[in-house]
C-alpha cells in the first residue's frame, strides 16, 4: 500500500477558480531527501504549466524561503560570539533550566496550582532571540512563558512569586503560570489559548510602525511573537501573517516547533510539516533553523531583528526544538517514543553551548561552574522570597477586572458590591 512517504507518484486534478476549463493536472512527486523532522521524504506539487497573472508586474520581487541561513564561516579564526556574549547566553539558559526544574519541585510540593507548562529543552530559542532585544522591544508568549519572562528581564523573584500566587508576583498573583506580564519590561503576556497572543503581538508591531511612520517618532522597536507548531493551523496565525506583510510591520513570528501539540504529533496534524514555507506564501522570508543550537538561532534572529528595525517588514522563523518534559506537569508523557526523547536529550542545547565555549577557549570550566552556582542560589532565594510573600488581599479581588471599578465593582460607599448580600440576590440598587 502506498503511504504519504512511499516512493510512488500521485496525480490529482485540482480545479482553479471553480472553472472546468482551467483545471490543471498536477503530478505530485516526491521531493529529494530531507532531514526535516526526521522524515525521509515530503510531497511537493509541480505544475506542468506556468500560470501568468495579470498583476504579476505590480508585485514586488518574490520572497524565497531559506532553510540554511547560518553558513560556515570562511575564516578559521572567526567565532560567532565573543566571550562576554557567550557567558550572557550561558547564564540565561542556565537560569531558564534551573528555574523550571525548581518549578517542578514546588508544583509537586503543592506550592503551585493549576497547569504548569515547563520549557526544559527549548532554552536556545528564548535566549537566542530575546537576548538580542532592547528593553523597549516587546515579547508575546504562550502558556509556556516563564523562561520568556526571565530572558526579557523580569526577575526570578517576580516570576516565582506569580507562580505561588503571591502579591509580589509580576501580576500581583492574579495571572499565575500562564499569564506572565510586565509593563516595565514590555513582556506583553503569556496566553492560555493557542494563537491568542499573535494578534496582540501584531498590534504591538503596528503601534511601533504607526509611531515611526505617522507620528514621526524615533521608534525602532520590534516585537517577537512566540508560539508553537500546534498554533500554525489556526486562522489567527494566517490573518496576522497577512496583515504584517501587507503593512510591513516590525515583527518576528517565532514558531517553537517542539514536534508535539500536547499529544498530537506535528507530522500527523499538518499537511505540509515545514511551517517556514508559509512565510514566502505571504511575501515574507521563511526560515528553518536548528532550535537546539543557540548560536544558529541567534544568527537567524540577528538578521530578522535587523530587517524589522530597518523597516523591511516581518520574518517567519521556525525553530525545530524539543521539550524534555511532558506537555505540562500533569502530563505523564507516555505518548512520545522513548527513542525520540533520547535522541533530542543527547542534543541538549545547554551542553552544546558549554562545549562550544570551552573548545573555543571562550570560557573555562570553573567560570561556567561559577555561573551555575550563582543561578542555583538565585533560584533558591526566589523560592524563599515567594514563600514568605503575602497572599493578595480580598480587596484586590475585583481590581483589573472592570475599566471603571466604581461603576460596577465598588459601590458609592466604597465597599465591594460582591460583599453586599443584596447584590448576589439580585435586589441591590445598581
Amino acid at each position: 500500500m502506498a503511504t504519504a512517504f512511499a516512493p510512488t507518484k500521485l496525480t490529482a486534478t485540482l480545479p482553479l477558480h471553480g472553472s472546468q476549463e482551467n483545471r490543471l493536472l498536477l503530478p505530485i512527486r516526491l521531493a529529494p531527501h530531507s532531514s526535516f523532522l526526521g522524515s525521509t521524504r515530503s510531497l511537493t506539487a509541480h505544475s506542468s504549466r506556468r500560470l501568468n497573472h495579470a498583476h504579476a508586474t505590480r508585485r514586488s520581487p518574490p520572497v524565497v524561503g531559506v532553510q540554511e541561513v547560518v553558513k560556515e564561516k570562511k575564516s578559521i579564526n572567526s567565532l560567532l560570539i565573543t566571550k562576554e556574549e557567550g557567558l550572557v547566553l550561558y547564564e540565561d539558559m542556565i537560569l531558564g533550566r534551573s528555574f523550571e526544574d525548581m518549578c517542578a519541585q514546588m508544583y509537586y510540593r503543592g506550592k503551585m496550582f493549576g497547569f504548569v507548562h515547563l520549557y526544559n529543552g527549548q532554552e536556545a530559542v528564548s535566549t537566542g532571540f530575546i537576548k538580542l532585544l532592547t528593553k523597549s522591544d516587546s515579547v508575546v508568549s504562550t502558556y509556556r512563558d516563564h523562561v520568556h519572562a526571565l530572558s526579557k528581564g523580569v526577575s526570578a523573584r517576580a516570576v516565582m512569586s506569580e507562580l505561588f500566587g503571591k502579591v509580589t508576583g509580576c501580576c500581583r498573583g492574579q495571572g499565575g503560570s500562564m499569564h506572565m506580564f510586565s509593563k516595565e519590561h514590555n513582556m506583553l503576556g503569556g496566553f492560555a489559548f493557542i494563537g491568542e497572543g499573535i494578534p496582540v503581538a501584531t498590534g504591538a508591531a503596528f503601534s511601533s510602525k504607526y509611531r515611526r511612520d505617522v507620528l514621526k517618532q524615533d521608534c525602532e522597536d520590534v516585537t517577537v511573537a512566540f508560539f508553537g507548531d500546534g498554533t500554525c493551523n489556526n486562522g489567527q496565525f494566517y490573518e496576522c501573517l497577512n496583515m504584517a506583510a501587507l503593512w510591513k510591520l516590525p515583527i518576528i513570528f517565532v514558531v517553537e516547533n517542539n514536534l508535539w501539540a500536547i499529544g498530537m504529533s506535528h507530522l500527523r496534524a499538518t499537511s505540509d510539516p515545514e511551517i517556514w514555507k508559509k512565510g514566502p506564501a505571504f511575501g515574507m522570508p521563511g526560515v528553518h533553523v536548528d532550535g537546539m543550537d543557540v548560536l544558529k538561532v541567534r544568527e537567524v534572529a540577528k538578521e530578522a531583528v535587523t530587517r524589522a528595525r530597518r523597516g523591511e517588514g516581518p520574518t517567519l522563523v521556525e525553530c525545530e526544538t524539543y521539550r524534555f518534559r511532558g506537555h505540562s506537569l500533569a502530563d505523564p508523557d507516555e505518548l512520545r517514543d522513548a527513542a525520540e526523547k533520547a535522541k533530542y536529550a543527547a542534543r541538549d542545547p545547554i551542553a552544546a553551548l558549554k562545549k562550544y565555549l570551552i573548545e573555543n577557549n571562550l570560557a573555562k570550566e570553573a567560570e561556567l561552574k561559577s555561573i551555575e552556582k550563582k543561578i542555583d542560589e538565585l533560584v533558591e532565594e526566589a523560592v524563599e522570597f515567594a514563600d514568605a510573600s503575602p497572599q493578595p488581599g480580598r480587596s484586590q479581588l475585583l481590581e483589573n477586572v472592570f475599566a471603571d471599578p466604581k461603576g460596577f465593582g465598588i459601590g458609592p460607599d466604597g465597599r465591594y458590591r460582591c460583599e453586599d448580600p443584596k447584590f448576589t440576590e439580585g435586589t441591590a440598587q445598581v
